[in-house]
C-alpha cells in the first residue's frame, strides 16, 4: 500500500481545508498519515487516518527548537517512508521541505496558502529576516520532483522572482474549496437593519480596526447597520486585538461580538454583506469563498489574495487597504442599493460553483499527484 503524508501546523486547519483530499486518497487505497501538533481526533481515526504529533509552533522563534522540529520531521519521514508528502502553510513547507530532501522522500507538494506578514511588510526588520531565511527557502523548494501550489499569482511571482522557486514547479488553485451543499444559496433576510459580517482571526492586519471604524463612520452618517465580528482574539500574537478592545467596541454599540462560531453558513445566510478588509498576506481567504457560496455581496481589499477571491464589480467591491472611509463608503453603497447587492451575491454563487466547488478542487489535487508520477 502506498503512503501519503500531510504536514500541517494545526489539525483543525487540516479538517477545514484538506479533509476531502485526504478522504479521496483513502478511498483510492492510500494509507494517509497526518503530522500536526495536536493529538489525532476520534473522528479522523475512525475515518482511517494515521496521526503523528510534532510541535510546529506558528510563533516559535527559538532557533534550537525550530531546528529540532526539522529533526523530528526527518525521523518520521524516514520511519514512514511516504511516497509523497504534502506540506501545508509556511513552517510545514519550509521545515518539511528541508526534512523531505534529507530523508529522500520521492515526491513533495508544497501548499503556499499565503506568505504572511514577513513578505507583505517591507520594514527593515522583515527585509533582514528574508535575507536570513533565503537559503532555507531555496533548499525547501529545491526538490527535483516537487510542485508548489499557490492560491494567487502574487505569492507565486514573489518566490519565483526571489529566486527560490523554478516557475515550472508552480501551479495555481484558487483556494481550498468549499462544499456547496453546506453553504446553500438563500435569499437575503428581510430586515430593516442590514447585517454586515466579518469572520476571521481577530488580527489587526485582517482589517478589524478598519471594520470597527467603518461602523463608527456609518453611525455618524445616520446609516443603520449591525456590524458582526465573528472570531476570537489570537492569544499570544502581538498583532491581535484584545478582549478589552472587543468589550469597549461592543459597549459603545459599534459591533456585536459573536466569538468563535462553527455555524458560518447560517450566519452568512442571515447577513446582507460580508467584508474582509485584510492586508495580512492571505493566500485566498476561505471566508470570502464561503460568502460567495452563500450568495452574499463581498467588500474586500485590493490586495493579493483578497482581490483574487472575487471578480471586481461582479461578485464584490474592492477598497484600498487601511482605509476605513473607503470601506464605509462601499458598505453604505451596498446598503442603499439592495438590487446591486443581490446581483453581486448571485454572481458570487456562480463563481463559487465554477471555481471553488470542493469536488473540482480535489480533482485538481489528484491531477497534480498524478503529474508527479504517483498514478493515483
Amino acid at each position: 500500500m502506498k503512503k501519503f503524508l500531510f504536514v500541517v501546523n494545526n489539525l483543525d486547519y487540516f479538517i477545514s481545508h484538506r479533509l476531502p483530499i485526504g478522504l479521496e486518497l483513502i478511498d483510492k487505497g492510500y494509507a494517509v498519515h497526518i503530522i500536526a501538533p495536536e493529538k489525532c481526533t476520534k473522528v479522523l481515526l475512525e475515518k482511517g487516518f494515521f496521526c503523528h504529533s510534532v510541535e510546529i509552533s506558528r510563533k516559535g522563534k527559538n532557533p534550537f527548537v525550530e531546528f529540532y522540529t526539522v529533526i523530528l520531521l526527518y525521523r518520521i519521514f524516514k520511519k514512514i517512508k511516504p511516497d509523497l508528502v504534502h506540506l501545508v502553510t509556511i513552517k510545514p513547507y519550509l521545515y518539511g521541505g528541508i526534512a523531505a530532501r534529507f530523508a529522500g522522500v520521492p515526491v513533495v507538494v508544497s501548499a503556499v496558502a499565503g506568505l504572511g506578514i514577513l513578505f507583505s511588510s517591507s520594514t527593515l526588520r522583515n527585509k533582514l529576516l528574508r535575507g536570513l531565511i533565503y537559503p532555507f527557502y531555496y533548499f525547501a523548494f529545491g526538490h527535483k520532483n516537487q510542485t508548489a501550489i499557490f492560491q494567487n499569482t502574487n505569492d507565486r511571482d514573489i518566490l519565483v522572482e526571489w529566486g527560490v522557486l523554478n516557475s515550472n514547479k508552480a501551479t495555481i488553485i484558487r483556494g481550498s474549496g468549499v462544499d456547496l451543499s453546506f453553504y446553500p444559496f438563500v435569499c437575503e433576510p428581510e430586515t430593516n437593519v442590514p447585517i454586515v459580517s466579518f469572520a476571521a482571526r481577530l488580527l489587526k492586519d485582517k482589517g478589524v480596526i478598519e471594520f470597527v471604524e467603518a461602523s463608527r463612520l456609518l453611525q455618524q452618517r445616520g446609516v443603520s447597520a449591525v456590524f458582526q465580528l465573528i472570531g476570537d482574539p489570537d492569544i499570544g500574537n502581538s498583532n491581535t486585538v484584545t478582549q478589552k478592545d472587543l468589550d469597549a467596541w461592543q459597549n459603545n454599540g459599534l459591533v456585536s461580538c459573536l466569538g468563535y462560531r462553527s455555524d458560518i453558513p447560517q450566519l452568512f445566510s442571515q447577513s446582507n454583506i460580508v467584508t474582509l478588509p485584510s492586508y495580512y498576506g492571505e493566500g485566498l481567504p476561505k471566508t470570502l469563498i464561503e460568502a460567495a457560496a452563500c450568495g452574499r455581496a463581498i467588500v474586500t481589499t485590493d490586495y493579493p489574495g483578497c482581490r483574487d477571491a472575487i471578480e471586481e464589480n461582479q461578485t464584490g467591491l474592492l477598497v484600498p487597504i487601511k482605509n476605513a472611509v473607503a470601506l464605509a463608503d462601499a458598505i453604505e453603497y451596498l446598503i442603499r442599493n439592495p438590487s446591486v447587492r443581490n446581483n453581486l451575491g448571485a454572481a458570487g454563487r456562480k463563481l463559487a460553483e465554477k471555481e471553488f466547488n470542493i469536488e473540482g478542487v480535489v480533482k485538481k489535487h489528484i491531477k497534480i499527484y498524478n503529474d508527479l508520477s504517483l498514478n493515483i
